[in-house]
């Protein structure tokens, strides 16, 4: 057996056949040590000259200690960082199912225009005149979201998906306080919905009023009517649901919340499953974020960049925030501020994510409403054909039922086996795979959520079920080794996530 210099088999012990030969599951690289393990302390990879600093010039706060900074060559510092790069798991890299999450392809079209002087070199201080063409696209960019989503006006500031639900939530306390409602304390919050929700709602001071899920993993209408009373704000319900299934009462459960006077929320984050299909405005919506990092293929992670527009109905729409873009004739202005306005006010100091914004409109452009309608159709197709083939294994949550944009598949396959969806997930990365989503939603014991989004090619999809399903059968064999083991591959092997999480070590000290 091969071995690396921490004593991990390496990726000669990996083997595939020639049928998948450019999707194999190779080993990740051995651990890379930190730039102050490196690098030396008494040689730089520069030449910096000896600067003198009088008390005066830092007005008393120059430092006490030696900085301690390693010291380089510059191929040494690029292989560092390269070698990094190499160690990350990304949608370049392979297919990501992470359910909920829409990991799909970003196309470098898109990237290309984001890159364009015109937009990538502007600053957000600028004199309005000087940037007419970015205000022209944002306001485009506008247009098409409304267009798609049946709605009066959208707020284009929010950063992400949670800020957009910040945003839509302070625009219906807004309206609530307009009407001398603002007495309303309560948000309906489905047992299954985004854990977000509930925060946003905390956060404005509402009460969350749980509501229960049936046997088919939708709403209970029947649960959100009894729910209702006169001091019900709204109802903040995610469509497509995050169990990947379509809410079929939607429409009802619209009309009784308007009807006991309240707002729907909607959260727009599985909004790539029904896009060109389906105008959530037509549902009976008043409010929904769509998270650009998710539907419209603009880079998603790391807590950013994101950006979650926020589209309004009709009854909210005087509430939006400002700023926003106003045409006049041919030339276009940021409104700052409104005067005798029910706007809520500002929610954040500039107006949005230029990039986000470049990337999604020419991922619209590009695409066209048949395309964009072509991309929910191949999103939901993807994950039904995951579901099928994976059924004859894995446990559906909810029964053999068809899904949306993911399959949601519990852990009751695994029962005695002694491998849990933990292990599973761990063995998933000696196989080249990002884990799908796991114990989420918190409905389904053992949760495993899959998206395969619509970027996936049916080889890649095929190749991935067949690992999939090898690795359940050896659960279900009996191979509880091979999954207590995993990952052996990965840098670190498998690591005690709980121990790192309350015991982090966040600084390095030198020994």
């Amino acid at each position: 057996m091969n071995m690396n210099s921490t004593g991990r088999p390496t990726r000669a012990d990996k083997t595939s056949s020639s049928k998948n030969a450019e999707i194999k599951s190779a080993a990740l690289l051995p651990d890379e040590p930190l730039l102050f393990e490196i690098g030396g302390y008494e040689h730089s990879g520069v030449d910096l000259f000896e600067v003198e600093i009088n008390d005066e010039f830092l007005g008393g706060f120059e430092r006490k200690t030696s900085l301690d900074l390693p010291g380089l060559s510059e191929p040494e510092c690029l292989r560092h960082y390269v070698r990094l790069s190499r160690l990350n798991m990304s949608i370049d890299a392979g297919i990501y199912p992470l359910g909920s999450c829409t990991m799909k392809h970003n196309p470098r079209l898109n990237e290309k225009i984001a890159r364009l002087a015109g937009f990538a070199d502007i600053h957000p201080l600028q004199p309005v005149s000087s940037v007419q063409g970015a205000l022209e696209m944002i306001d485009e960019l506008a247009l098409w979201l409304m267009e798609l989503t049946n709605t009066s006006a959208v707020s284009m500031s929010p950063k992400a998906g949670a800020h957009g639900e910040l945003c839509g939530m302070m625009a219906i306390k807004a309206a609530l306080e307009a009407k001398g409602q603002g007495h309303r304390s309560i948000v309906l919050v489905p047992d299954s919905a985004h854990g977000t929700n509930p925060a946003t709602a905390a956060f404005l001071g509402y009460k969350v009023r749980s509501i229960p899920a049936n046997k088919n993993g939708v709403v209970d209408v029947e649960a959100v009517i009894a729910a209702l009373d006169d001091d019900v704000a709204a109802i903040m319900l995610t469509n497509p649901n995050t169990c990947g299934l379509f809410e079929p009462d939607v429409i009802k459960i619209a009309d009784a919340v308007h009807d006991a006077g309240g707002y729907f929320y909607c959260d727009g984050a599985n909004f790539n499953a029904i896009m060109g299909l389906v105008c959530p405005g037509d549902l009976g919506i008043d409010a929904m974020h769509i998270n650009l990092h998710k539907t419209f293929s603009t880079p998603h992670g790391g807590g950013g960049p994101g950006a979650g527009p926020v589209v309004l109905s009709k009854a909210l729409a005087p509430f939006a925030p400002v700023p926003f873009v106003k045409k006049s004739g041919s030339d276009l202005s940021l409104i700052e501020h409104v005067n005798d306005s029910d706007s809520f006010g500002r929610l954040t100091a500039f107006h949005g994510q230029i990039g986000m914004f470049t990337r999604s409109l020419a991922f619209m452009l590009s695409h066209g409403k048949d395309g964009i309608t072509q991309v929910a159709y191949d999103a939901v197709l993807n994950a039904n054909y995951v579901r099928v083939r994976l059924q004859k294994v894995f446990s559906l949550a909810f029964g053999d039922q068809a899904c949306m944009h993911e399959v949601l598949f519990d852990d009751s396959f695994l029962k005695g086996t002694g491998v849990s969806t933990l292990d599973f997930a761990k063995a998933m990365i000696d196989e080249g795979f990002h884990p799908m989503t796991m114990y989420f939603p918190l409905v389904v014991s053992g949760a495993m959520l899959i998206e395969p989004t619509e970027s996936e090619s049916k080889k890649t999809l095929d190749y991935f079920c067949d690992k999939m399903l090898e690795l359940a059968n050896d659960a279900i064999a009996g191979n509880v080794d091979r999954f207590k083991q995993a990952p052996k591959y990965a840098p670190l092997a498998r690591l005690d996530e709980t121990l790192a999480a309350r015991q982090p070590k966040l600084k390095w000290t030198k020994s």
